[in-house]
């Protein structure tokens, strides 16, 4: 089938500029198909902005990339209003907000406020300017890098901004096969710059009416609430997922057994995309003595499968 084919080339064009880390790019992957927002957390030079990049490119669309930075204002992001004398009148200048692959670059270096003037666009695929409401590309996605929470020059990003993200992932060093590739291997950059698009706009499209199709079981939704519900029982986290996190999931294993061939829901596939999409939602209860991600693996594993 012509899309399975296309997105096993999507993998392996995006393989060979991130080494090692196939499980976070399929990852990855599942979250634009299932039209959600991308979040890479990790350490400086890892590959994050490269991983975003090579994203960018190989799905075909429009993008543009903003470096998050202090002095960063909500009019460099969505754009302004600028008076020019041949119209006798205030003109729109739109900002890099409108493209259909927004890559927001060590988000968490800019002001809360900055990080705010997203959260519209994050959910409504639009924004506001000066009273007039604006519309964003279709497709619209975010993806978003950030840097540790405890590095200096970082804010935190308020709980609502993050709810707006389908995922995060982090990708964590190369194993020392991996690291030895690129250290012998062709600069990163050239290989941005060499990428070609491996999908259209039309083929995502496609892509995303077939996940959207994927099949869930009535056993596997109750399976997928009762993790909901055990997030909120108190027992793992100081508060539960809303049915927003439960919709997000449930598109996101829609994704991951698309990607594994499969028209149905299993199980494993919510367990599995479950900590990448719930986990930056969540707050272990405070004697749990384990990160988010490991909370929630644990909460898995002491929940029946049906």
């Amino acid at each position: 089938m012509i899309a399975d084919q296309k997105i096993q080339q999507l993998l392996n064009q995006l393989n060979t500029v991130i080494v090692g880390k196939a499980p976070q790019v399929s990852d990855c992957v599942a979250c634009l198909l299932a039209g959600g927002h991308l979040l890479i957390e990790d350490v400086p030079g890892v590959g994050k902005t490269t991983l975003a990049h090579a994203l960018s490119k190989s799905f075909g669309l429009q993008f543009s990339r903003v470096q998050f930075t202090a002095d960063l204002m909500p009019s460099d992001l969505i754009g302004v209003s600028i008076y020019e004398r041949g119209r006798e009148g205030f003109v729109f200048h739109p900002g890099p907000v409108f493209a259909q692959v927004l890559l927001a670059d060590e988000i968490n270096r800019a002001s809360p406020k900055t990080q705010s003037a997203l959260l519209e666009a994050m959910e409504e695929k639009q924004v506001t300017v000066e009273g007039s409401t604006r519309a964003l590309p279709n497709p619209f996605f975010v993806i978003a890098t950030q840097n540790p929470h405890d590095q200096l020059g970082t804010y935190a990003l308020p709980e609502s901004q993050l709810d707006r993200f389908h995922m995060r992932l982090s990708l964590g060093y190369p194993d020392r096969a991996a690291e030895r590739e690129l250290l012998r291997g062709a600069d990163r950059r050239d290989l941005l710059d060499n990428l070609q698009p491996v999908l259209t706009p039309a083929d995502l499209a496609r892509l995303q009416q077939a996940v959207a199709a994927v099949h869930t079981a009535e056993p596997v939704l109750e399976y997928l609430q009762d993790l909901v519900a055990a997030t909120r029982s108190g027992r793992w986290f100081a508060q539960g997922l809303s049915p927003r996190a439960a919709l997000a999931v449930a598109r996101a294993a829609k994704a991951q057994a698309y990607l594994q061939g499969r028209d149905y829901v299993a199980p494993d596939d919510i367990a599995a995309i479950l900590p990448q999409t719930v986990a930056h939602r969540l707050i272990p209860v405070s004697d749990a003595g384990r990160g988010p991600v490991e909370q929630v693996r644990a909460m898995v594993d002491a929940t029946p499968l049906p």
